[in-house]
């Protein structure tokens, strides 16, 4: 009987882990192209931005969490622009194939769980607004506000020698 118990344990916890990393590969899949926006909503304290992250997939709560990757990623190298009262950020990299030049970095980096989430946090309780969720197709769009600590991802990207400092030069 005890065996039973045992095997039916087991096989619960092998399945539930299962379902986790099938959602992670679905996220990581979803990530693999980049689609994502961002937009400005205001400015933080001294070094973080407050941004609204519109990530796309085909189930929302793979769209939520993608949001913290997506931000951090749009941060180095897109930036966006600014709206009344916030200024907008440049990306970080200057080189357009700085991510496939440096891959070594950036693949753990961008990892599930990689350092990406030092920089970065939902500023709210991970609940969307309505008018933040929409049906596109048979996917979703999902707007989700993140905090990101650009200053600390700027810092660690120049001591990592993956971006320049300000005070290099040009």
């Amino acid at each position: 009987m005890k065996n039973i118990k045992f095997i039916a344990a087991l096989f619960l916890l092998l399945s539930f882990v299962n379902i986790s990393l099938a959602q992670s590969r679905k996220a990581d899949k979803d990530t693999k192209a980049w689609r994502y926006e961002i937009e400005a909503v205001q400015t933080g304290v001294q070094g973080t931005y407050l941004i609204k992250v519109w990530s796309y997939s085909k189930k929302p709560e793979v769209a939520m969490e993608q949001a913290k990757k997506n931000a951090i990623h749009g941060i180095i190298f897109k930036g966006f622009t600014g709206i009344s009262g916030v200024p907008g950020q440049s990306p970080l990299a200057n080189s357009l194939n700085l991510e496939d030049e440096k891959e070594d970095f950036f693949k753990p980096f961008f990892n599930e769980g990689g350092d990406y989430m030092k920089y970065v946090s939902l500023s709210n309780d991970g609940s969307v607004a309505a008018e933040d969720r929409m049906k596109i197709g048979k996917e979703y769009k999902i707007g989700v506000i993140v905090a990101v600590n650009i200053t600390d991802l700027r810092k660690d990207l120049e001591k990592a020698n993956i971006i320049k400092s300000l005070s290099s030069g040009f």
